[in-house]
């Protein structure tokens, strides 16, 4: 599909838009797509999800909301997502009109369109199924990933590059990547098991005690694995260093509001806050890695604190 599109939009010849043009809609991409993860969970957590049977309107009589709270919630989350998909779809659109893109930025822009795109069918199937749990699961999950390819896409179009590191280093930080991700799983699960406010009745997975107890030894193995790399990055001075500590100073404030949560009863709105807050780890903890497998080639000596390099170069900015 990719190459059909390659052959026929920018075919216009004389037309291309520029690198500018490409990196500010995708900073936009990046940034709706977390946003649509935290719109997502809200009605999650309100309870909202059944507050809109019918689909793509909200009720058989009414396309728009009006039954109260619920639906508007619900609604909402749907306007969300159509912004969502348009907005992955316009993307997509411009790096096939940047003709000196490379082909993994519009696999990457496309694949981040189709998985927007899937989540429309995915609600409706979620809410047939009168919120299955382990459906609601995968609608989040689905956002997740869809997040990960949007800041792999800004990244690529920003042409950010890091301090050359050992291919192990690089191996270590695909192992801190993969514990974040069972972090986000585990985190979903205990989220999906846990008590929360609304007035239509959300099923769970499971009970909530032993989801939390998975989800705090999945926060061990990424802690531990975490700081080993963390410690290795600061004695060499290498620049992906930042991008850890950033990630470090957005979890540990993930982890203060959990623990808020926890010891608070869990209220919806401060739940809402982690989930967000994970989306945010998520994200930066993608950065991190990448970074750890994306050199500068420049930078073949020894590293030096704090150095990252995005190409700016004149034909670039074309």
């Amino acid at each position: 599909m990719v190459d059909v599109l390659e052959w026929s939009v920018p075919r216009l010849r004389g037309f291309s838009v520029s690198a500018r043009t490409l990196r500010w809609v995708a900073a936009a991409n990046v940034v709706w797509l977390f946003v649509i993860v935290a719109s997502g969970a809200s009605v999650r957590l309100t309870g909202s999800g059944l507050g809109c049977l019918d689909w793509p309107g909200c009720s058989a009589g009414s396309f728009v909301p009006t039954n109260g709270f619920h639906s508007f919630v619900e609604f909402s989350n749907r306007l969300v997502s159509g912004v969502a998909v348009f907005l992955t779809l316009g993307t997509w659109v411009v790096t096939l009109l940047r003709r000196a893109a490379p082909r993994s930025v519009r696999w990457l822009a496309a694949a981040a369109f189709v998985g927007t795109a899937a989540e429309a069918p995915l609600g409706k199937i979620t809410v047939d199924h009168n919120l299955n749990p382990w459906l609601v699961g995968a609608h989040f999950l689905l956002a997740i990933a869809v997040l990960m390819l949007g800041v792999l896409l800004l990244l690529e179009v920003r042409g950010v590059r890091a301090d050359p590191v050992p291919r192990y280093v690089g191996a270590l930080g695909l192992l801190v990547g993969a514990a974040c991700a069972a972090l986000v799983v585990t985190g979903t699960f205990a989220t999906a098991a846990g008590p929360h406010s609304g007035s239509v009745a959300v099923p769970r997975i499971g009970s909530f005690q032993p989801a939390v107890w998975l989800h705090v030894r999945a926060t061990a193995v990424f802690g531990i694995s975490f700081v080993v790399l963390l410690a290795w990055l600061a004695r060499r001075g290498a620049g992906q260093l930042r991008a850890g500590l950033v990630v470090v100073a957005i979890l540990v404030a993930q982890m203060a509001v959990g623990e808020i949560q926890y010891r608070t009863k869990l209220p919806w709105w401060l739940v809402l806050a982690h989930v967000t807050l994970a989306a945010a780890v998520w994200a930066a903890a993608v950065v991190f890695v990448a970074l750890l497998w994306r050199p500068d080639a420049s930078r073949a000596g020894p590293t030096t604190m704090g150095r990252w390099k995005s190409s700016t170069s004149n034909a670039a900015q074309g």
